[in-house]
């Protein structure tokens, strides 16, 4: 098996740009939309949007790689890394703290240039504190780095990547290529084929012991919101995470070959998905805003408190739906006064009952 940096003409990819005309048309109509969605926020809901998307691409770009994170850990992180409390907030856990500073990180610097050093404070945040891998530094030893699934025994190898003592030259070479491909903040077209061609490259050097698909995606994330000159309101892990056997095998085909024209069309339809998600949390977000316009003053202390931990779940939604129980731990109350606060809110119509008996659950009614 060849693999595409063993082939001589690495790392010059070929394609055929024509295959995403359509889907650039599109692109450009969805991003549209999706600002001017945002020019109609408040300033107060644009920073919650901005948030929410922070967020979710710090839990998706995760789960991509099997781990998995509180949310309102990563919300916490996040809102301590931005100042947004006088006393920051408590997070146990500390991979979540590392991914969720990195997502502020990539989105505050996405005009700075990139370089060897920038990638690896971005591994250095993204590991801040662990202690079993070598942080901010390339793979080193002779084992070949590859990429495997299934059991002992029946594994089966999807890709290797190039061996350790290449590795500073790769990234020396794949830093001058991603300075040197300037693009035209108006070229939506060549924003998108330059980004797919980003994430393929880095993944394919895949220079760290641990953490390339997620610093992959920073990339991603970063050259797109650099090639079109504006940070975007968009995540494309959650885009990728819906779907990720079809992410891998876009990728593990893409790196066999020098001619890149699927895995061009792959990646860019992930992002037009993304954007089209886009939309969907924005307007939830509008929706959050009249919701609680019109009920916050209606609720007692403990009533709030349980609404606003089910609207921080976002448009996934409070798992499972509210409970009497789930209310009594929420609250830190009695099953009485649960019962009763749920039936108010009911009443209100502030929540939807669902179900039935013992299994009844509560929704919100973001819809009235």
């Amino acid at each position: 098996m060849q693999y595409n940096w063993q082939h001589k003409n690495w790392p010059n990819f070929t394609y055929d740009a024509s295959i995403i005309d359509e889907l650039v048309l599109e692109f450009a109509m969805e991003t549209g939309e999706v600002k001017g969605l945002i020019d109609g926020l408040t300033k107060e809901e644009q920073q919650e949007a901005i948030l929410q998307f922070m967020i979710n691409e710090a839990i998706k770009t995760s789960e991509i790689e099997g781990e998995y994170h509180s949310r309102q850990d990563v919300m916490s992180s996040i809102q301590n890394r931005l100042g947004f409390h006088a006393i920051s907030s408590n997070v146990r856990d500390i991979k979540a703290k590392g991914i969720a500073e990195l997502m502020v990180e990539v989105r505050e610097n996405y005009a700075t240039k990139l370089s060897e050093s920038l990638i690896i404070n971005w591994h250095q945040i993204l590991f801040s504190n662990a202690r079993t891998i070598k942080v901010g530094t390339y793979r080193t030893g002779t084992d070949p780095m590859v990429i495997i699934s299934g059991s002992i025994g029946r594994e089966v190898v999807h890709y290797e990547a190039p061996p350790s003592d290449i590795l500073k030259k790769e990234m020396v070479d794949f830093v001058n290529w991603y300075n040197a491909y300037s693009v035209d903040s108006k070229n939506i077209k060549e924003s998108l084929i330059k980004t797919a061609i980003a994430h393929l490259y880095f993944e394919s050097i895949h220079p760290f012991e641990d953490g390339n698909g997620r610093i992959g995606r920073a990339i991603a994330e970063k050259c797109l919101s650099e090639s079109l000159g504006r940070p975007l309101i968009l995540s494309i892990s959650t885009s990728i995470e819906k779907d990720k056997m079809a992410y891998y095998d876009a990728l593990k085909q893409a790196q066999r070959t020098l001619d890149i024209t699927e895995w061009i069309c792959y990646f860019s339809q992930a992002i037009l998905n993304a954007q089209k998600q886009a939309k969907t949390l924005i307007r939830f977000t509008l929706e959050k805003a009249k919701f609680l316009d019109k009920y916050k003053s209606r609720l007692n202390d403990r009533q709030l408190k349980v609404i606003m931990k089910m609207l921080a779940f976002g448009i996934e939604g409070f798992k499972g739906g509210m409970t009497a129980k789930k209310y009594m731990s929420i609250a830190k109350t009695s099953k009485a006064t649960a019962t009763r606060d749920l039936q108010e809110l009911v009443e209100k119509q502030c929540l939807l009952p669902m179900g039935a008996g013992r299994g009844v659950h509560y929704e919100l009614n973001l819809k009235n």
